[in-house]
Formats: structure tokens, C-alpha cells, sequence
């Protein structure tokens, strides 16, 4: 076996970080284990796994900028490993849930999301260093993965038969697919300081923040992530809308926009 001599320079380019990639792979074993759960008709559990997996992919990325481990291996590898957690594993999560029984509509409608995944996940590759860090050209596919986990475990919370809702469900389904490779701009929460000090108070409401979802986590969850979901059009639409009535603001901000990348 090769060894790699962390001096040498050039073996050392042929080695992989391990921390980075090993939250990337927690992050794969939930989603491939919410798509076991769905199978068997664990539908709470797989859910649930939907959302640990989505603390994973949120920690990988940040934890490789913060230790300086970024590589183009581990983003290729979190683009992998998000096709299956949230690209796969939440269209079977919903076919298996409500949409087994509609036939072509059923599968139709999974089909759908899978692909809105991957054409999202396409996308957001090519406009890495490109698009507006602030926001995202439509909507993440975590967050659809989380609509949809969070509509299947709030149901199952009320013992609601999917099945019996099957034809929202596939509306729910294909209309998160569909957000995916929209334009509508959804804020990113990127340029949030997560380093900065805060006061007593906002730590005081984050606590009452954690306190609430634990009393009711399907719910709170479910209601944030569909608001979250409807923002990107209301946002859109009302951008639209102010250039519209204001169209010496759109100047402004192209102008504004030449100054920043072209400074003196």
C-alpha cells in the first residue's frame, strides 16, 4: 500500500480531509436510511432522518471553511451525497407515504422533485462564485426536502393516512420540485455573523426558539419550512413589483453594483 508523506507536497494532493467528508457521510447515512424507513413504512422515523441529515449538510461546509479543508473531492461529494438525502430520498419519503396508489400521477409527481433536485443541484455548481451569496435562485433542495419531511411527520404525528390526501400530496410533491428550478430568490442566510456577539435577550429568545419546537417539532417545522417555501415567490413578485413603481432604484443598484467590482 502507497503511503502518503504529509510532507511531500504532491501525495499529499492525493489524500482526502476527514473531518468534512465524514459529516458529508453522516449526512448520506440519513438519507439512505430515511429511504430504508420509507420502505419498510416508518414514515416518522424517515422523516426525522430527513432533518438530521439536513444538520449534516448545513455543518460539512462550514466546518471545511473554518478549518481551511475545502477541496473540489469534498464538493463533489456533498453534491452526491444531497442527490440522495434530499433528491431521492424525500420523492420515495412522499411515494410511499401518499402517492403509491395514484399510479403514473404517483410516481409522476416523485419524478418531478428528483429531478428539480438535480437540475437545482446542477445549477447551483455552475453559479459557485457567481450568483449573489445573500440569496439562492430557487428554492435549496434541503429546505424542499424538509417541506416534504415535514408535511410526512406532521401527518403522521395526527395519524393521517397519506393515502387519503394522496392528490395534495402530489401537489405538495411536484410543487417543490418545481420551486427548485424556479427563479424565485429565497434568502440564504449566508451573511448572517455567526461569530458576532449577541445581547442577553436574543440568546434568551433563541432559548424560547429550541423550547417551542420541542413542544411541537412536526408542526413548528412544517410551518416554518412552508413559509419558507412561500417567501421566494412573495419576495420575488414584490421586488418585481417595487422596480416597477421605482425604476431609477434598479439603476442605482446596477450602478452600485459596477462600483463594488471595480473599486479605485
Amino acid at each position: 500500500m502507497t503511503k502518503i508523506d504529509p510532507n511531500d507536497p504532491v501525495s499529499h494532493k492525493k489524500g482526502i480531509y476527514l473531518l468534512p467528508n465524514l459529516l458529508t457521510t453522516a449526512g448520506l447515512f440519513a438519507g439512505f436510511y430515511s429511504v430504508i424507513a420509507s420502505i419498510n413504512g416508518r414514515f416518522e422515523a424517515a422523516a426525522i432522518a430527513l432533518f438530521v441529515a439536513m444538520i449534516w449538510d448545513g455543518l460539512d461546509g462550514r466546518v471545511a471553511r473554518m478549518t481551511n479543508t475545502q477541496s473540489d473531492f469534498g464538493a463533489e461529494y456533498d453534491s452526491m451525497a444531497d442527490m440522495v438525502s434530499f433528491g431521492v430520498a424525500p420523492a420515495l419519503l412522499a411515494y410511499n407515504w401518499g402517492l403509491n396508489e395514484l399510479g403514473k400521477i404517483g410516481w409522476s409527481a416523485a419524478f418531478i422533485y428528483t429531478a428539480g433536485a438535480a437540475l437545482r443541484l446542477a445549477r447551483f455548481n455552475t453559479q459557485v462564485g457567481i450568483a449573489d451569496k445573500r440569496y439562492f435562485q430557487g428554492l435549496a433542495s434541503p429546505a424542499a426536502a424538509a417541506l416534504i419531511a415535514g408535511g410526512v411527520w406532521l401527518g403522521s404525528d395526527y395519524r393521517l393516512d397519506g393515502h387519503d390526501i394522496s392528490f395534495f400530496v402530489a401537489m405538495l410533491t411536484a410543487a417543490a420540485g418545481l420551486l427548485m428550478v424556479s427563479n424565485f430568490r429565497y434568502y440564504s442566510f449566508k451573511d448572517v455573523d455567526w461569530k458576532g456577539r449577541v445581547n442577553f435577550l436574543s440568546m434568551l429568545a433563541l432559548v424560547g426558539l429550541f423550547v417551542v419546537v420541542s413542544l411541537q417539532p412536526a408542526l413548528v417545522l412544517a410551518s416554518v419550512f412552508l413559509l419558507y417555501a412561500l417567501s421566494g415567490p412573495f419576495q420575488t413578485i414584490r421586488g418585481v413589483h417595487k422596480l416597477r413603481q421605482d425604476p431609477s432604484a434598479s439603476e442605482n443598484k446596477q450602478e452600485q453594483s459596477k462600483e463594488s467590482d471595480n473599486p479605485k
